[in-house]
């Protein structure tokens, strides 16, 4: 599979094993040097074995960062860049992010910007990343006012995505990624997402073939949209169904009590009551959203934040216009729109989510 894009594409590998071979696939970029970035829980799992197979690709440099997303902040980034530099990364040197979405966005960001701009491939070892984040380009960290406030697109030369790093993936955040693959059904498959509610016990018992089928889907969707629409213009804006939400909910917690996906879940469970309330979608759709997400093992309400601060920061959110915050809401199950929304519509579904 690959993602086109004008005069270029890259391709995304998907399968098991992929890890022990990815020295085959990252040869023909002929790199100087390879800085390999990854976490520290993901890092001692996998780190030394790739680091080990890659020597015979260029010499290897290796940047642990913390875990979590409090950590996707300068601090980390900063990390990276002096790494690279100690170490003597040029312009044909290659970063390889190794880990989950919070590892892609960094190493990617700081690819970004390292000499305005040098190559890397992502090699995602989350269900999330595998399915979202590690495809489209989208790079950048935090700021305590928003998610990914900061950040650049650049796109990565190859993604590398073995199957098999899932079995060692904690429940939790294998729900979390569930999310992501639910999210991509609802704005644009609904057939995928139908197949994806019936295939959740598999998926979330962690089948190997149940999972590659949600994986390849997810990426084509995404795939496709941002092959139309790299940089966010138009339709990619519909991938943040959820996120919106979502956004607000990890902001207002510190980026320390949910996980992303866990924020999207809920996210996209408010998304659908407000598509209700302002007359796009049935009731009966919005309890089958709330009744996937549980399903999912993610939380469908997130109680106790005060609804005027979730409207605050949805307003500071980078795809709010002058101020006016643009929702991506759902016509139907497998059709997503992208709508302004009174306040008052707003507030009514963070009271019914249980907010204060």
């Amino acid at each position: 599979m690959s993602v086109g894009l004008p005069g270029r594409q890259y391709d995304i590998l998907i399968g098991p094993g992929l890890l022990a071979r990815a020295a085959e696939h990252i040869a023909p970029l002929a790199p100087t040097r390879i800085m390999l970035v990854t976490g520290s829980a993901v890092g001692a799992l996998y780190a030394e074995p790739l680091r080990a197979a890659l020597t015979d690709v260029a010499p290897v440099s290796v940047v642990t960062l913390p875990d979590g997303e409090t950590h996707k902040q300068w601090n980390s980034v900063a990390m990276v860049l002096d790494a690279m530099v100690a170490a003597g990364v040029d312009r044909r040197s290659l970063v390889v992010a190794l880990g989950g979405g919070v590892v892609g966005d960094m190493a990617g960001f700081a690819a970004a910007i390292y000499m305005r701009g040098i190559r890397f491939v992502q090699v995602p070892t989350t269900l999330l990343a595998q399915v979202d984040s590690s495809v489209g380009g989208k790079t950048g960290i935090n700021h305590p006012r928003g998610k990914n406030l900061i950040g650049a697109f650049h796109q990565p030369q190859l993604v590398i995505t073995d199957t098999a790093t899932l079995q060692t993936l904690p429940d939790r955040e294998l729900a979390a990624g569930l999310a992501e693959v639910l999210k991509h059904g609802l704005l644009a498959d609904a057939d995928y997402y139908e197949r994806t509610v019936r295939d959740l016990p598999a998926l979330r018992a962690r089948d190997p073939d149940a999972l590659t089928r949600a994986i390849a889907r997810s990426c084509e969707i995404k795939a496709g949209i941002v092959a139309r629409d790299e940089r966010e213009a138009g339709e990619r804006a519909l991938l943040n169904l959820g996120h919106t939400f979502g956004h607000a909910i990890e902001a207002l917690t510190g980026y320390e009590r949910w996980l992303h996906g866990e924020a999207v879940g809920c996210g996209m469970v408010l998304a659908a009551d407000l598509s209700h309330r302002v007359g796009l979608l049935q009731f009966e759709a919005v309890e089958q959203v709330a009744d996937a997400v549980q399903s999912a093992g993610l939380p469908a309400r997130i109680a106790g934040l005060s609804s005027a601060a979730a409207i605050a920061s949805m307003r500071g959110d980078k795809k709010a216009e002058a101020g006016a915050v643009r929702f991506i809401l759902m016509e139907r199950i497998g059709r997503a729109v992208q709508r302004e929304v009174p306040d008052d519509a707003v507030a009514a579904t963070l009271a019914a989510g249980g907010y204060t």
